[in-house]
C-alpha cells in the first residue's frame, strides 16, 4: 500500500531534525544578540514607514515619514546593513 502525504510529511520532518542534530549552532554573544534585535527591530520600523509612505496623501505627514525614513536608514547603517 502507498504511503499517503501525511506520513511522507513526517518522515520528512523527522530527517530534517535529524539533520539538524548533526550541525553545530552557533553561540552568539549578548552583545551579538541585542545588535540583532535592534536591527531587526529598525527593519520593521523601516517596513512599516514605507507602507505608510507609499499611501500617505499628506505632503506634511510624507516629509515627516521620509525623514524618518533616512533616520532608520542611518542607524541600520551604522550597524553595518548594507539592504
Amino acid at each position: 500500500m502507498a504511503r499517503g502525504w501525511e506520513s511522507k510529511s513526517v518522515q520528512a520532518q523527522i530527517e530534517s531534525a535529524n539533520a539538524r542534530r548533526g550541525q553545530r549552532r552557533v553561540r552568539l554573544t549578548p552583545q551579538q544578540i541585542e545588535l540583532e534585535r535592534k536591527r531587526d527591530s529598525l527593519l520593521l520600523s523601516r517596513k512599516r514607514v514605507l507602507h505608510d509612505l507609499e499611501n500617505c496623501r499628506d505632503e506634511r505627514y510624507r516629509k515627516t515619514l521620509a525623514e524618518g525614513l533616512s533616520y532608520l536608514d542611518g542607524q541600520l547603517a551604522a550597524l553595518g546593513w548594507f539592504g
